[in-house]
């Protein structure tokens, strides 16, 4: 690889990670990058995913104070997500590309429209009992699940999903949602991480640029993101998720 294209990877992934630590999708940023400078689609998919780990580290280190509570909850969802993620890398590299292509703009879409009403279902989802307005349910389950899942097997604007899950399901303030939104992203990319090192091909310098990026980005957008009123932190979500769905229908 050439300077230039390392540093092209390089602000591509501090762009990637400011991106996920507000909203999600920062993939949509460095894996095209990577398919730009020549790596296929696979290998593009998995060196992207592995380097994006401390990128999700560095988010969740810089929402740590919006964590507080809410140990016990994510450590149920992580389960989730660790299991989903771990089945969508598995399907990755069994299944032929573009399995998932089809859905998932619809997917981004369904969660754009969750994030809009999200003040509304939660009140509905609230006065149905404080159990289930906490802790989620099943469906949460569930749900943190599938998009697991899609995290595993490509993972752009898994971020959007999961707030999309967790803004209707529970009743919490975005900011804290968006908090518990980074540690599950990052329970994801991480499980999948372990199973595209062990037996997928990686672009180790790829990942070594991603990596120092992202985590640089994921850093500088915690903290932009903290600050943000509700409204537009909202707005930030919905626009990156549609751009999201059109790029993945459309490019």
């Amino acid at each position: 690889m050439s300077s230039g294209e390392i540093l092209a990877i390089l602000v591509a992934a501090i762009g990637a990670g400011a991106i996920n630590a507000v909203v999600g999708s920062g993939s949509l940023i460095t894996f095209p990058t990577l398919l730009a400078f020549g790596f296929p689609p696979v290998v593009a998919n998995v060196s992207n995913n592995v380097g994006l780990v401390p990128g999700n580290v560095s988010s969740v280190f810089g929402y740590r104070e919006e964590l507080a509570g809410q140990r016990g909850r994510l450590v149920r969802l992580g389960i989730a997500s660790c299991a989903g993620a771990l089945a969508g890398a598995c399907a990755l590299l069994a299944l032929p590309p573009g399995v998932f292509e089809v859905v998932v703009p619809a997917l981004i879409i369904i969660a754009c429209v969750l994030v809009v009403v999200q003040p509304m279902l939660s009140a509905w989802v609230a006065a149905r009992g404080k159990d289930r307005a906490e802790h989620g349910g099943p469906l949460l389950f569930g749900g943190v699940f599938l998009a697991g899942v899609y995290g595993g097997y490509f993972g752009a604007a898994q971020g959007v999903l999961v707030i999309g899950l967790l803004g209707v399901l529970l009743t919490e303030n975005l900011q804290r949602i968006n908090a518990g939104k980074n540690v599950l992203v990052t329970i994801v990319n991480g499980s999948a991480a372990v199973v595209f090192v062990i037996f997928a091909h990686v672009a180790w310098i790829a990942v070594a640029m991603v990596a120092a990026g992202s985590t640089a980005g994921g850093l500088a957008g915690a903290r932009v993101g903290r600050r943000l009123p509700p409204l537009a932190l909202r707005i930030i979500i919905v626009v990156i998720g549609v751009i999201a769905a059109v790029k993945l229908i459309f490019f």
